[in-house]
Parts: structure tokens; C-alpha cells; sequence
């Protein structure tokens, strides 16, 4: 269900890199949470890194909810940047099996498999 890489690269050189495969496979940053950064501004002792940024392919995104426009409480697609236990690692819920989880229609299965998000990780990693 979940797709993560290891980087060896430090965090911030892997959330870059990701910004910039993201825009190289046509996609858009809609948004980067620092969920770290938020959490700790909250008095929370959090210690590790997150960024998830929120991705999207207008032409795909448009796909997906006329196929099933429910959807959208799936969309934008998120991958997360973050460290675990000195690791950076960067990672995703699999597009294929989440829209399957929330539709029965076959159709999606091919828009799900034709997003780049995967590429976009591995060019980051």
C-alpha cells in the first residue's frame, strides 16, 4: 500500500530534489506542510522532519473526478519527505490501490498508473 524510498541525502537536498522532479514530470507543488516544524510551533516535542507536499497533474486530476467525482477527497496526490531514526526517506500511499479502494470503476486504475509520482520519488531519491 505504501511506496518509500531511502535517501542518502540530508532531508532538505531530498524535499528540494522532490520540488524540482515534481516540475520536471509536469506536475504542480500546490502545497508543502512542514508538519515538524508545525507540530513543534505547537509545543509538541517531535524530533524527526516531515514536509508532504501536495502534488497535481491538472490533466489527471481532471480524469479522476469525472470518473468519480467523490474522489476529490483524494486529490491532490501527497508525498511525504521526512526522517526516521537518522534516515531521510521519502514516501507515498500507491495511487493504484488507494483510487481502488474507493471506486469500482476500472477506469481509474489506468489514470492511477499513468501518474508519475513513483518516477518523481526515484529522480529525488
Amino acid at each position: 500500500m505504501y511506496y518509500i524510498v531511502e535517501s542518502s541525502k540530508t532531508f532538505e537536498q531530498a524535499a528540494t530534489d522532490l520540488e524540482a522532479a515534481v516540475k520536471r514530470n509536469e506536475f504542480g507543488v500546490l502545497h508543502i506542510h512542514d508538519l515538524g516544524n508545525t507540530l513543534r510551533s505547537k509545543g509538541i516535542a517531535f524530533a524527526e522532519q516531515c514536509k508532504v507536499f501536495e502534488v497535481c497533474n491538472p490533466k489527471q486530476a481532471g480524469k479522476v473526478l469525472a470518473t468519480d467525482m467523490r474522489l476529490n477527497m483524494a486529490l491532490p496526490c501527497r508525498i511525504s519527505v521526512y526522517t526516521e531514526q537518522g534516515k531521510t526517506r521519502i514516501g507515498m500511499i500507491k495511487p493504484v490501490p488507494m483510487l481502488a479502494a474507493l471506486s469500482q470503476d476500472a477506469t481509474l486504475v489506468q489514470v492511477a498508473q499513468e501518474a508519475k509520482t513513483r518516477k518523481m520519488m526515484d529522480e529525488a531519491r
